[in-house]
């Protein structure tokens, strides 16, 4: 007997070969890792610090002053690993002033997603 993975897809269920399944998520590591391939330890500290700081921040976006300042680095090194940041589509937005206003998952810009963390912050689901 061969074991089967199930997938749910809308309404339906699709049953694919284990073997076929793990061949896809083991691609799919190698890939996650070359797009990840650029990112320093500066730039994982960055993309943590504005991910746990948005919602602390009064719903106002994170100007790159507060982000050098708080973590101890450069300001022109963190406006050079925003822009990098921001160029690989998926970790942050800046805002038309060069502020972070969206961090995945939560963003200070308005959506129809509103979050309340238990310790009080609101703020918008990107």
């Amino acid at each position: 007997m061969h074991d089967r993975i199930l997938i749910g897809r809308q309404e339906k269920i699709i049953s694919l070969p284990d073997d076929m399944w793990r061949h896809h998520l083991a691609q799919a590591q190698r890939h996650g890792s070359l797009r990840l391939s650029f990112m320093t330890e500066d730039h994982r500290r960055i993309r943590n610090f504005v991910v746990s700081q948005l919602p602390r921040n009064e719903g106002r976006p994170l100007t790159p002053e507060a982000i050098a300042s708080s973590l101890m680095i450069p300001f022109d090194r963190v406006v050079e690993i925003l822009a990098e940041l921001q160029k690989h589509l998926f970790f942050l937005v800046l805002n038309e002033a060069g502020d972070v206003s969206w961090a995945f998952p939560v963003t200070t810009d308005r959506t129809p997603h509103r979050l309340r963390f238990s310790s009080g912050e609101r703020l918008y689901a990107a």
